[in-house]
C-alpha cells in the first residue's frame, strides 16, 4: 500500500517526524504483509495543529455544504468498498465474504444513516412555542480525537468520523495499530472526496503513544474512544486535567435469555450471533441463560451448532470463522478456555488448541461450556473469541438477576414467544441495547451501553448530539 507508512495531515500524506516501524500481521498466516509507522509526539502535535487551524472556518460551514460532502464521501466509499473489504480481511482476519457483507458494508450503511439523520437535525430552534426569544443553538464541540478498535474498523471509524464532520468538528483519527491499513485506505477515500484541508487528519500509533498523547492534549476538545474498559479508564483519567468531553464505547458480556417458549432456532441463532466475527464483538451474547425445562435440549443444540461451525483462512470464500486478530488475542482466549475447564465448567464443544488441520494462524476451536455459574471467570470476563458459556435458570426474576449481575451493560438478548414477557424483561435488564427474538435494531438506532460498557451513544441523531455543544441565548430578536 503506497501510503502505509505515512500519515494524513493537513490535506497531504506526510512522512513521520517521530515514527517507528510496526509490522501488520496477516492472522491467517502469521506473516507480515505491510509495515506502518507508529507516530510520536511531534506527529500528534502536527495533526492536532492542523485540525485546530481548520476549525474556525469549518465550524461555519453550512448544513448543505456538509451534506454535499457526506454524499460525495458515500459515492467514493461505495466505489471502493470491495477493495476495503479485502484489506480488512487480510489485516484482522474477517472471512472475505463476511468482510464484504458486514465489515466494509457497515461503513456505507452508517454513512447513509447519518445523511438521513442530518436532514432532520436542527442546529438552531426556539426553546418552545411562546418562548421564541430564547434560542437553542447546537454548535460543533471543536477538535476531536477519534480512537478506534481493530475488530470492526470501518464500523467504528464511520460512527465517529462522519458525525464529527456532519456537525462541523475537525478531527484526528487514530486507527488501531492491529488493523491500520483500512484506516489508511479510508483516508485515501476522504482525500479523493475533497474533504477540506485540515478538517480530517489521520495518525497511526499505539495506545500508550499517540492514544495517550491525544487524550491529554490541551488542544483536543473531545475524545471518542471504542475499545477495552481498561483503556477507557486510562483515557478518562488522561482527559480529566483538561476537562474535555470523553465518549466511550467499551466492553460487554451480554446475556442471551432463552425462555422455554422461545422458538426452535433460538439456540442456534444465539450461537451464530456469539461466534460472528470469530466472537470478536463487544455486543456478542456470550452468556446463554436457558430456562431449566429446556436446558438439556439447548446444550445439545449448542453443541451441534458449534461442531457444525467451520473454521478456515480469511481469504477463503464461504460461511466460516476466520482467525483471531493477533497472537496476543489467541493466547488470551486459550488461557480463558483453560480457565473455564479448571473452574469446573462442562466442556461440550471445542477446547484449547487450534482446530484440526490448521497448524498455523491464530485459529480457535468454536467452544461451548455448560453448567456454568455466574461467579466463573468465563461468565464475568470479556473473552473476545468464539466461546459461549451456558447456565440454567428457574424463574424470570432469577434470569433478570443473573443478567444484571455483571460489570457490563452493553447488549442483552431475549428469546420468548410471549410479547408481554419480552417487554417486561427488556425493561428490567440493565443494558443500553436489547435485541429480541433475532430482530436487530433499526438503522440509525443509538449504539452504546451503561456501567463499565461506557457512556454516550453512537449512530443516528444521537451520534450527532455527541459532537455538539448546546447553547441557550436569551433575548433573541424576532425575524
Amino acid at each position: 500500500m503506497q501510503n502505509a507508512s505515512h500519515f494524513y495531515i493537513n490535506g497531504s500524506w506526510v512522512a513521520p517526524q517521530d515514527g517507528r516501524d510496526f509490522p501488520v500481521i496477516d492472522p491467517s498466516t502469521e506473516e507480515a504483509v505491510e509495515t506502518i509507522s507508529l507516530g510520536g509526539q511531534a506527529d500528534t502535535d502536527a495533526a492536532v495543529a492542523a485540525a485546530k487551524a481548520a476549525f474556525p472556518s469549518w465550524r461555519l460551514s453550512s448544513k448543505a455544504e456538509r451534506m454535499d460532502l457526506l454524499q460525495t464521501i458515500l459515492g467514493v466509499y461505495e466505489k471502493r468498498e470491495d477493495e476495503l473489504a479485502a484489506i480488512i480481511s487480510q489485516e484482522m482476519g474477517a472471512p472475505i465474504d463476511m468482510a464484504k457483507t458486514q465489515q466494509s458494508a457497515s461503513g456505507s450503511g452508517h454513512l447513509k444513516a447519518f445523511i438521513d439523520a442530518l436532514k432532520g437535525f436542527d442546529f438552531e430552534s426556539a426553546l418552545r412555542p411562546g418562548a421564541e426569544d430564547t434560542r437553542i443553538i447546537k454548535e460543533p464541540i471543536g477538535v476531536c480525537a477519534l480512537i478506534t478498535p481493530w475488530n470492526w474498523p470501518m464500523n467504528q471509524i464511520t460512527l465517529k468520523v462522519i458525525p464529527a464532520l456532519a456537525t462541523g468538528c475537525t478531527m484526528v483519527l487514530k486507527p488501531s495499530e492491529q488493523s491500520p491499513l483500512s484506516g489508511v485506505f479510508f483516508s485515501e477515500i476522504m482525500h479523493e472526496a475533497g474533504v477540506p484541508t485540515g478538517v480530517y487528519n489521520m495518525v497511526n500509533g499505539d495506545g500508550p503513544g499517540v492514544g495517550s498523547q491525544l487524550s491529554a492534549h490541551k488542544d483536543i476538545d473531545m475524545v471518542s474512544f471504542t475499545g477495552s474498559t481498561r483503556a477507557g479508564t486510562a483515557i478518562t483519567k488522561a482527559a480529566a486535567d483538561t476537562i474535555k468531553r470523553v465518549s466511550l464505547e467499551l466492553g460487554g458480556k451480554g446475556a442471551n435469555i432463552v425462555f422455554a417458549d422461545a422458538d426452535e432456532r433460538s439456540v442456534e441463532r444465539g450461537i451464530a450471533r456469539c461466534f460472528n466475527n470469530t466472537g470478536q464483538s463487544c455486543n456478542a451474547p456470550t452468556r446463554m441463560l436457558v430456562e431449566r425445562s429446556r436446558y438439556d435440549e439447548a446444550v445439545e443444540q449448542a453443541k451441534a451448532a458449534a461442531e457444525a461451525t467451520r473454521v478456515n483462512a480469511a481469504g477463503e470464500h464461504g460461511s466460516h470463522l476466520g482467525p483471531l486478530v493477533s497472537e496476543m488475542q489467541f493466547n488470551k482466549v486459550q488461557d480463558l478456555i483453560q480457565r473455564g475447564i479448571d473452574e469446573g465448567a462442562r466442556l461440550v464443544a471445542g477446547g484449547v488448541g487450534r482446530p484440526e488441520g490448521l497448524n498455523r494462524g491464530f485459529f480457535v476451536k468454536p467452544t461451548v461450556f455448560a453448567d456454568c455459574d455466574n461467579d466463573m471467570d468465563i461468565m464475568r470476563q470479556e473473552i473476545f473469541g468464539p466461546v459461549i458459556s451456558m447456565m440454567p435458570f428457574d424463574t424470570e426474576d432469577e434470569a433478570i438477576e443473573i443478567t444484571n449481575d455483571t460489570d457490563y451493560g452493553l447488549t442483552n438478548y431475549i428469546q420468548t414467544s410471549d410479547p408481554e414477557k419480552a417487554r417486561r424483561v427488556a425493561r428490567a435488564v440493565r443494558s443500553g441495547m436489547v435485541d429480541m427474538n433475532g430482530r436487530a435494531r433499526g438503522s440509525g438506532a443509538p449504539f452504546g451501553g451503561m456501567k463499565q460498557s461506557g457512556n454516550g451513544r453512537e449512530g443516528g441523531r444521537w451520534g450527532l448530539d455527541e459532537f455538539v455543544e448546546v447553547r441557550a441565548i436569551g433575548g433573541w430578536p424576532a425575524e
